[in-house]
């Protein structure tokens, strides 16, 4: 298949370019998406004409959307937990079943309170929670994917955080080790050999460091766990996101850290959140 490059990093497959003068009319907006099999056609059309963008940039991104590419990508933001996040070509897209781990999290955050954001994507849960605080707090995030730190720098900087590019806990300055109130994670939990099985806008478009957790999914939740004891401050917990088969050997990891663990799930997104608390 041959790709090519549309615009500010964008691509489309061979024949859904949009050519020059391919204008699409505002009610033939949704029948493309529809017909392209976009399931929630209005409400991406809607999304496609926030702004009130010219016909030929209409033009554009409906092109790019029913060339597959997910509808974040096309318009560069993503709406989360009540929040615009940005989201740039390749980064992780913020799911709204995350928006679950977010809440449980948002209930521990102080003013004042440290918070770390790793495997941090667009950085998309640490800006929420820091933006959502009472008063201020200290948000630093981490991400070994290069992509997903230039994006979440710009979405967690402008709240006065601090986003570092490297591999978990080893991104992070040695003075934060003791005083993190909360560290959430939304971690890659498919496992290896399930990964073909992804939607496409998923296994083409995303970083597969972002979606791939090893045999059985927890790969880097393990990883996570096993550091959180040395980092957190008394008291702190870590919040991850995890399959509902994936729970029990998530606690099981959190016990053997000597952390406290907890366990919630919600039937209507189908996500379970797993925590742990340091009690000493």
């Amino acid at each position: 298949m041959t790709w090519y490059v549309l615009a500010e990093g964008y691509v489309a497959a061979e024949g859904y370019v949009a050519a020059e003068g391919d204008v699409v009319a505002q009610d033939e907006v949704v029948a493309r998406l529809r017909a392209a099999g976009c399931v929630f056609a209005e409400e991406e059309a809607a999304v496609l004409r926030d702004g009130d963008p010219a016909p030929e940039l209409l033009a554009e991104l409906v092109a790019r959307r029913v060339a597959g590419l997910p509808l974040e990508h096309v318009v560069g933001w993503a709406r989360f937990a009540g929040r615009r996040v940005l989201v740039d070509p390749g980064v992780f897209v913020p799911r709204m079943r995350t928006e679950v781990l977010v809440a449980r999290a948002a209930a521990y955050v102080r003013t004042g309170s440290v918070i770390v954001d790793l495997c941090c994507g667009s950085g998309a849960l640490g800006a929420v929670l820091a933006a959502g605080a009472d008063g201020p707090v200290e948000l630093y995030a981490a991400d070994v994917d290069p992509a997903a730190v230039s994006c979440a720098r710009r979405n967690v900087e402008p709240l006065g955080g601090t986003v570092y590019q490297g591999d978990l806990y080893g991104a992070l300055p040695l003075t934060l080790r003791g005083r993190v109130d909360v560290l959430v994670a939304n971690v890659p939990y498919v496992p290896t050999a399930e990964i073909a099985l992804l939607p496409a806008e998923a296994r083409l478009y995303e970083a597969p460091v972002a979606l791939d957790g090893g045999a059985d999914g927890l790969d880097v939740a393990r990883r996570i766990v096993a550091g959180a004891g040395s980092w957190l401050a008394p008291g702190g917990q870590v919040f991850m996101e995890c399959g509902e088969h994936q729970a029990a050997a998530a606690a099981t990891a959190l016990r053997a850290a000597g952390l406290n663990p907890s366990l919630h799930h919600d039937d209507d997104l189908d996500v379970t959140v797993v925590a742990g608390t340091r009690t000493h």
